[in-house]
This record gives structure tokens, sequence and C-alpha cells, in this order.
């Protein structure tokens, strides 16, 4: 199966022209000589959502979600390419130890959502895949809003919007499709770029005035407690540790980062009887989770941690385990081709001169 059966959707320029590159190299052959070297000793994916497209023209969380059709393929094509499928905790072992052999693929899943359980599991549970789903307890606690999909729907629904943003109000105009997700991306960055709690007030604030709840969403949404441990009884199922609030942690205080992880800990012992021992940074980008992030992990005693930075696991990083990359499984490169590109190492190893950075 060579890509997934997804109808093309419009996609943003950046993004089109990114995946146009991808399959312009995969058409090529360049992948296939690329040194072996570069593909390194496996790759951690990151998932959110597993599920069927709902249809809606304005989806700017689309992204964030993949068919159980891509997912089925992806898992296919990884093991015809010769990786060894296994749990996140023997992958870090092998990778502690330093051992070499077959490279391996570990899937993970982030935050809690419902369809973890109910459509992705059975995924992995044909294809006989260990997976792990790291949870934000707040989710499941009901007290963690999902603010992402809360914008989403508040923007979907309104003609205007008058946002509150830390340094003044601006209006924007949201009737047309077009003019909708010419707002998303304004509104999301100008958002996120000023204090995480300011930008959760405002997106309630938004919601309450379109009369979306924020806690019905995320009831809506996340596997309650009962679901989670049906999951976690799961044979091929780990959950692991994504704090209790998912709240970027370096914007935060170093005392209340701390209590973020520590609560989510506390209520993840509480709730499914043992330690969780791995762990994933909320949003994991170099803005949400650096230096100071990383020797927290280190502090808790986490045998891992994974953050969203582009790229594949190499023999160095059993030295650097608290802050491993991953390669996102994104809704908008729904293609097994891409996928196969990207396992070479080689678009990493091409941006990463054009980035300043060393090849590992």
């Amino acid at each position: 199966m060579n890509v997934a059966s997804e109808k093309p959707r419009p996609l943003p320029q950046r993004t089109a022209l990114a995946r146009h590159g991808l399959l312009a190299l995969h058409a090529s052959g360049a992948h296939r000589l690329a040194p072996k070297a570069l593909a390194g000793a496996g790759v951690i994916f990151m998932l959110h959502r597993v599920r069927e497209p709902d249809g809606g023209e304005f989806a700017p969380n689309r992204i964030l979600e993949i068919t159980p059709t891509f997912l089925d393929a992806v898992i296919t094509r990884v093991q015809e390419m010769g990786y060894l499928c296994l749990s996140l905790d023997e992958a870090v072992s092998r990778l502690a130890a330093g051992e070499t052999g077959e490279r391996f693929a570990v899937f993970t899943l982030d935050d809690g959502y419902r369809d973890n359980l109910t459509v992705a599991a059975p995924v992995f549970a044909r294809q006989n895949v260990p997976f792990t789903v790291y949870l934000a307890t707040g989710l499941p606690d009901g007290t963690a809003i999902l603010w992402w999909v809360l914008l989403e729907r508040v923007i979907g629904a309104a003609r205007d919007l008058r946002v509150r943003f830390v340094d003044g109000e601006e209006v924007f105009s949201c009737a047309s499709l077009a003019e909708k997700t010419a707002a998303w991306p304004a509104i999301y960055w100008r958002l996120r770029g000023g204090p995480e709690d300011h930008m959760r007030d405002e997106i309630t604030r938004l919601a309450a005035g379109h009369g979306i709840e924020p806690t019905q969403v995320t009831r809506e949404l996340s596997m309650s407690w009962d679901e989670v441990r049906e999951l976690a009884a799961h044979p091929l199922a780990s959950i692991e540790a994504h704090t209790a609030g998912h709240f970027a942690l370096a914007g935060l205080p170093e005392a209340r980062a701390r209590d973020e992880i520590a609560r989510g800990l506390a209520r993840h012992e509480a709730e499914l009887g043992r330690k969780s021992v791995h762990f994933s940074y909320p949003y994991g980008d170099p803005g949400s989770a650096g230096e100071r992030e990383f020797a927290l992990a280190a502090q808790f005693g986490f045998r891992s941690a994974t953050t969203t930075r582009k790229g594949l696991i190499y023999p160095s990083h059993r030295d650097r385990l608290t802050r491993l990359p991953r390669l996102s499984l994104n809704g908008d490169y729904q293609d097994v081709r891409i996928i196969e590109v990207l396992l070479s190492g080689l678009p990493f190893a091409l941006a990463r001169p054009l980035a300043g950075e060393a090849i590992d």
C-alpha cells in the first residue's frame, strides 16, 4: 500500500510546498541512496487523535488527527522496512544499553483522547504492536481544557470576534471560510505568544460568549478514568506522564512547573496504582521545553522524556534520554511515501546545516 486513501484537501501554502518537496525526494529515489547511518537506531512516532474526518471545512486542528487507515498503513510499511515495533520501555532499554541491530519503531499518543481507546487501540491490536499514551491527568479529572479545540469551535461559530490580547483588543471578521482560515493563525499564535494563563482565560471567555462550555468539551473528547483504566489493562498499552494541566512548562516559574509534573504523577499513581516512568513535555517545542525542563525530568527520575522536536533516534541519544525527538504522524502528511523519506533521515540531514545544527 503506497499511500493512505485520504481525499486531498486544500493545504496551507507552506505545508503544500513541504509535501511537494518530500514527494519529489521519494520520486527521485534519493532517500534510498542516503547513508544508512542517517536513519539512526529507530524512531518514536508521535500521534494525538486517530479518527475518521468529520467533513468540516474549517479544521485547523486537523494536523493533530490521522485516520485509522493511515495508522494501519504506517505500521505495515515500517514493518516491511525491517523495523521492530517495540514498547517505549523496551526501546529505551535497548538505547540505554547501546544495543544495535534491527531499527525500532515506537508509537506514542499525547494527551488522552477517547479515540485512542476506541479507534487507535483496535488498530494496534490487529497489528500486535505496542503503544504508549502520554496522559495529561487533568483531562480525565475534568479540570484541564482543550483550549485549541475550543478556539477552533469559537472561530467556526463566529461571524466576528473581539479578542483581548495582552497588548490590546482586536476584532477579526470570521464570516466566511477564508476569513476563519486567516483568523486562526493570527489569533492562535498571538495568544500563544503571551502568558498561557491569559490565553486560556481569554479562550474560555470567547467560548462562553458562543455557548460553548469548556469542561463539556473535555468530557466529550477525553477518556474518563474508567476508560483510562480499561486502556491501561490492554496488553499492548502503557500509560505514561504528561503533567496535570498540559501547560508549557518553560513558561512557568520553576516551582509551578515542578508542581505540574508532581500533581500529574500523583493522580496517575492514585488512579492506576503504578508510578509513571516515562514523560512527554506538553507542546514539546523548544519554546515549551528546554534545558531547565530536561533537568526537571531527570530529577523526577523518568527513564525517558520525549519532545516534539522533529527527528529520528540515534545511538548518541543514550546520553540524552530526557530530550528525545519524535516523528509526527501529521494529518496534513498522510502519505506513507512521505514516511519512507523521513525515515531515511535525509530530510533532517539536509535541514540541519541550514539551521546550524550538527548531524548526530
